[in-house]
């Protein structure tokens, strides 16, 4: 038997991936107002991504992000922390990706 709880759980983490994630591993450049430096993306989707960094950056704050694409193309937007896991990386969500951005995004991003 699921509790309310698991079934809360659930349909948030169904509410937050409007869009399918890829696998795609890249060095992300990251400016916020407590912490800057680079960290790895573990995956990606127009919405967002989760990146390794071991920086301590809480949930809410917004960050710049220049995450470079090939032809020496990149992506700069910023995104805001939704989820923490200190130590070990973080959770964002892309604030105003813009139209020409994410046809560059829909053409890098391997397909699930």
């Amino acid at each position: 038997m699921v509790d309310e709880f698991g079934d809360k759980e659930q349909l948030r983490q169904d509410e937050r991936r409007q869009h399918d994630r890829s696998r795609r591993i890249v060095d992300v450049f990251f400016d916020g107002t407590d912490a800057t430096g680079v960290a790895s993306t573990k995956d990606i989707s127009l919405g967002g991504l989760y990146m390794n960094t071991q920086t301590v950056i809480p949930e809410g704050s917004v960050l710049l992000l220049r995450i470079p694409l090939s032809d020496g193309q990149q992506v700069v937007i910023n995104a805001e922390v939704m989820y923490s896991n200190p130590g070990f990386g973080i959770g964002v969500r892309f604030q105003g990706l813009t139209e020409s951005d994410r046809a560059l995004m829909e053409r890098e991003l391997p397909k699930p």
